[in-house]
């Protein structure tokens, strides 16, 4: 079963889903982790590496997954919820996807208007161009303090909406007792009407 119905995922959609949760907790954490190392510890250079990298896998698998999801149906929302329940979810979701993006964009344009000028070589294999942003200003610092702000905000505003994702999956297993987190978990439930 790879591919979405009306009732639940497939394994394609649930690949996505938990692969990218994995790499968005794990990207995160070592941002926060990263966020008061001193520029010459040791470690900073190839933490920053290894952020970026997943930045550039997590950009990577989030358009394959909007290609994916262009081309299934999408599961309907339970039965039973409230019109702003249904907002809340669709604005969740929403809102995780534009974070997919947005995310390593503005890390991408950060680091790339760094004056420190320091190359982005993705796993140390795939070396990534910087984008040309001295252009756009004609002030690197300016670019880099604002795209530093919005990366670090969009990343706290990320934090609040996962809580929010996994607290809402939680409620509807434990306290609905819907199939929301199981057709997250297994295919029965798209299986079980097509």
């Amino acid at each position: 079963m790879f591919r979405n119905t009306k009732s639940g995922y497939g394994w394609i959609s649930i690949g996505f889903h938990w692969v990218m949760a994995l790499l968005m907790v794990g990207t995160l954490g070592l941002g926060i982790y990263m966020h008061d190392l001193p520029p010459s510890a040791p470690e900073t250079f190839e933490l920053y590496q290894l952020h970026k990298s997943f930045g550039f896998v997590i950009l990577g698998l989030a358009l394959l997954r909007l290609v994916w999801r262009s081309i299934n149906p999408s599961p309907r929302l339970p039965d039973g919820m409230k019109n702003w329940e249904r907002t809340l979810a669709h604005l969740g979701h929403a809102g995780l996807y534009a974070a997919l993006f947005a995310l390593p964009l503005t890390g991408w344009i950060m680091v790339s208007a760094s004056p420190w000028g320091i190359p982005t070589v993705v796993f140390n294999t795939i070396h990534v161009p910087h984008f040309p942003v001295s252009d756009w200003t004609g002030n690197r610092d300016t670019v880099e303090t604002l795209f530093q702000s919005l990366h670090e905000y969009m990343a706290w505003f990320t934090v609040l909406l996962l809580i929010g994702h996994v607290a809402a999956a939680l409620k509807h297993h434990f306290i609905l007792r819907d199939t929301t987190l199981r057709r997250m978990i297994s295919t029965g439930p798209a299986r079980s009407s097509k």
